[in-house]
């Protein structure tokens, strides 16, 4: 609550024109109130008054002269502005925003906001904070909030509270005031810098991950991924994470930079249906999740996802493969092989390596959470042939979903069973993968799923292994998506053949 008691009430007069309505909020520096304009009958404006001694008075005569250069549709807009010194107030007359705090609609649905709203709301705030950093005398929020944002009927965002706003100023080292919500600001806003454009962009990354947690986080801290929601764009985590890095030159460095991350990323998602991922964009920036499911024991989803990896790995850099399974065994079969553990000894770590392959047995959704945050190129999830919800939950999910069934006569309609299960999902990223099919069947599966991605996996032994007709399928399923930047050629335990 405000610390000094208000000069107004119901029916008071400001200016001699904006009669006082109700109050519309309060907090410890000022206290917001609806009022009337007299001189224009049905015009409703905010009237912000602030009390105080004349430090803060200083503070609040600097927020209305930067408010007054400003000029954003995503701002209050200020039309007045009156000082009283015998009675220690000012008062600012800017916009009067209908609508609600995101604080308030976060409880409105919970803490669950639908996910498809999320990245929209992103490129809203990032639209401002675009406006702010760039001017002449680049102008720092530092209290990026859901308390501080107003959500309009039309669910457009409106920055509502400039009273710790500040300018950047280029000679100085620290702030000489450290304010800020706590888990939301920036470490440097409690005393270790100067604040400037990166730290606005913490707290960027500190509200999407509270919209993400459904409002139960705002910090990057051990065990968050279990609380981020399933349903959301994988694409934000990595996002997240580099927003809340804790050092501001291992963050985004502007909000342009995160608005293209956000726009190349959400465009890569959102292939349209028709296209390949050959068609999609080469220059997506974030970790791409490849994820491999079986239509039914045996089928060779396992296999499929080893050779998947290495080709990339031998294309590119930073792969890792993980076992989605907690039952699996395996990896843990493999591990014993590479790393000569006793048969039934199981490694302390789930952690193991192949020819660059980052492998990691028996894996929750949880740790493919953090590992996306991490500086992986491409995941390539082995989902094996089981259909749990969390397993089938992340093939709906991933960049590039790879069915592995058999193109033989017989065992045809698994395949069409499993698509026309999921016939309310979008399924043009789908691509299907029929271990030594004839072209007979590739071709009569195209026709009855009516989907030209159904591909012929031919004879391969060894799928650590480089092979010239495997390459052939796999750069075509992948075509101008990877920069073909070929490494040596890779062999797997070569003392073992």
């Amino acid at each position: 609550m405000m610390n000094q008691p208000s000069q107004l009430e119901f029916g008071s007069i400001v200016g001699e024109r904006y009669r006082i309505i109700r109050t519309l909020g309060s907090g410890g520096m000022s206290r917001v109130f609806m009022a009337e304009d007299l001189k224009l009958p049905g015009k409703h404006w905010a009237v912000k008054e602030s009390i105080a001694d004349p430090k803060i008075m200083k503070i609040v005569r600097t927020e209305a002269e930067m408010l007054i250069s400003l000029s954003h549709p995503r701002l209050p807009r200020i039309v007045d502005f009156f000082e009283y010194p015998p009675s220690g107030a000012v008062y600012l007359v800017m916009d009067y925003i209908e609508g609600i705090t995101l604080e308030a609609y976060m409880r409105g649905y919970q803490g669950c906001i639908p996910q498809e709203q999320i990245i929209p709301f992103a490129l809203q705030v990032l639209d401002v904070l675009d406006y702010l950093h760039t001017r002449q005398l680049p102008v720092i929020y530092r209290d990026l909030k859901p308390a501080n944002i107003m959500l309009t009927p039309e669910m457009e965002f409106k920055l509502i509270d400039f009273g710790i706003a500040r300018s950047y100023k280029s000679e100085l080292d620290q702030d000489t005031i450290k304010l800020g919500t706590v888990g939301f600001a920036a470490p440097e806003q409690y005393g270790t810098g100067q604040t400037d454009a990166r730290s606005d962009l913490y707290s960027l990354g500190a509200l999407l991950l509270y919209l993400c947690t459904g409002g139960k986080y705002s910090e990057w801290t051990a065990g968050v991924e279990a609380y981020i929601r399933g349903e959301l764009p994988r694409h934000l985590i990595p996002i997240i994470r580099k927003l809340l890095r804790h050092h501001p030159e291992e963050r985004f460095q502007s909000a342009e930079e995160v608005i293209g991350e956000l726009r190349r990323s959400a465009n890569f998602q959102s292939a349209q249906p028709g296209k390949s991922v050959s068609n999609a964009s080469s220059d997506y920036a974030g970790t791409r999740v490849v994820a491999v499911l079986g239509v039914s024991s045996g089928s060779g989803a396992t296999h499929t996802a080893i050779a998947v990896s290495h080709y990339l790995a031998r294309k590119t850099h930073s792969v890792a493969l993980v076992e989605l399974h907690s039952t699996a065994k395996a990896f843990a079969r493999l591990q014993e092989v590479v790393e000569g553990i006793p048969v039934g000894q199981a490694s302390s770590s789930r952690r193991f390596e192949v020819d660059g392959v980052h492998y990691w047995r028996q894996t929750s959704r949880a740790d493919v959470i953090s590992l996306l945050g991490g500086s992986y190129r491409f995941i390539v999830l082995d989902l094996g042939n089981g259909q749990d919800n969390e397993r089938l939950e992340e093939f709906l999910r991933a960049d590039y979903p790879l069915v592995v069934g058999s193109g033989a006569e017989w065992r045809v309609q698994d395949i069409t069973g499993l698509a026309r299960s999921f016939q309310r999902h979008p399924q043009h990223k789908w691509n299907y993968c029929l271990p030594l099919a004839p072209s007979g069947a590739v071709r009569r599966l195209r026709k009855e799923l009516d989907h030209d991605k159904v591909f012929a996996l031919p004879f391969h032994s060894d799928p650590f292994e480089r092979d010239d007709e495997m390459d052939q399928v796999l750069d075509e399923l992948f075509r101008g998506v990877i920069t073909d930047t070929r490494k040596r050629r890779f062999r797997f335990l070569k003392q073992q053949h």
